[in-house]
C-alpha cells in the first residue's frame, strides 16, 4: 500500500507540474463564468442554463484531462527509459499500475473540485442577485444540494475513462490510445440504443455484434442525470447506488486487465 501511495503522489506532483490540466481547469471554470452571461439573454432560464453548461464543461474538460494524462501515464516511463529504474525499486507492476492510476484519479478530484467551486460560486451569486419572485419559479433552487448527485456521477464516469486510458495505454501508442479511448467514450453514450439494436435491423451478424458490443462498452448515457438535476426531478437513491456500484466494478475488471497486460509486457 505504501509503493501504491508513494507511486500516486509522484503522478500527481507531476501532474501539478504539468501545465495541461490546470489550462483545461481553468478554460472550464472561464466557460462557466461565460454561461451566466450568457444566461442573461434568456429570461427566466438563466439557471437552468448555467447548470447545464456547468456540468457540461465538467464533463468535456475532465474528459480531456483523464485521456491527455492517463495514455501517458504507462507510455511516457517506457519513453524516458525510467521504467527500469522504477521495476528495480521494491516496487511491483501492479503496485506500479494501480499507483499510476490513483495518482490520476486524484489529479482529476482536484480539477473537479475546482470546476465545481466555480459552479456553485456562478449560482451563489445569481441566487442572491435574482428577486424572489423569480427564485420562486425555478424548478430547482440556485444552490441544489442535489448538483453534487450530477457531479458525483460525472467523476465516477471520468474514473472509468481514466481506467480505459490506462488500459490501452498498456499496449499500444499514446495516438492509439486516445483514439480507442475516445472513441469507447462516444459509443458509450449512445451504448443503451444497441440493446435495441434488433428494431432496425434483419441482419444476424450486426445484430449479435451489436449486442456484443452492448455487454462490453460501459453505458455512459446511465452516468447522464443532467437533464433530471437541472429540471428539479427527483434521482432515487438506489439508481445513484447502483450506477456508482458498475462504474466501480467496471473500474476494477479494467484494472485487472491492465496489470496482467503490463505484468506480461517485456520491456527489454
Amino acid at each position: 500500500m505504501r509503493a501504491i501511495s508513494a507511486v500516486a503522489v509522484n503522478v500527481f506532483k507531476e501532474s501539478v507540474r504539468d501545465r495541461v490540466p490546470y489550462n483545461l481547469a481553468l478554460f472550464a471554470v472561464v466557460l462557466i463564468g461565460a454561461s451566466y452571461l450568457l444566461g442573461q439573454l434568456t429570461a427566466g432560464q438563466d439557471v437552468k442554463i448555467i447548470k447545464d453548461l456547468g456540468l457540461a464543461a465538467t464533463t468535456v474538460f475532465g474528459l480531456f484531462i483523464a485521456i491527455f494524462i492517463g495514455i501517458g501515464l504507462v507510455s511516457k516511463e517506457v519513453e524516458r527509459r525510467s521504467i527500469y529504474a522504477l521495476l528495480a525499486k521494491p516496487i511491483s507492476r501492479p503496485q506500479f499500475i494501480l499507483g499510476k492510476y490513483a495518482g490520476l484519479v486524484l489529479t482529476l478530484a482536484a480539477n473537479v473540485g475546482v470546476m465545481t467551486l466555480a459552479l456553485y460560486a456562478v449560482l451563489a451569486y445569481l441566487t442572491f442577485a435574482a428577486p424572489p419572485q423569480l427564485r420562486e419559479a425555478w424548478d430547482a433552487p440556485g444552490l441544489d444540494p442535489r448538483l453534487l448527485q450530477a457531479l458525483g456521477l460525472i467523476f465516477v464516469q471520468l474514473m472509468i475513462i481514466t481506467a480505459i486510458a490506462l488500459f490501452f495505454s498498456t499496449f499500444s501508442s499514446p495516438m492509439l490510445a486516445a483514439a480507442l479511448t475516445f472513441g469507447l467514450f462516444v459509443v458509450g453514450h449512445f451504448n443503451a440504443d444497441l440493446k435495441n439494436f434488433d428494431r432496425v435491423m434483419q441482419s444476424k451478424p450486426a445484430i449479435w455484434l451489436a449486442r456484443g458490443v452492448y455487454h462490453v462498452v460501459p453505458d455512459f448515457s446511465a452516468f447522464d442525470i443532467k437533464t433530471e438535476v437541472v429540471h428539479g426531478l427527483p434521482v432515487g437513491a438506489a439508481y445513484l447506488a447502483a450506477t456508482i456500484g458498475y462504474g466501480l466494478a467496471y473500474i476494477a475488471g479494467l484494472l485487472v486487465l491492465s496489470v496482467l497486460i503490463f505484468s506480461r509486457r517485456d520491456f527489454k
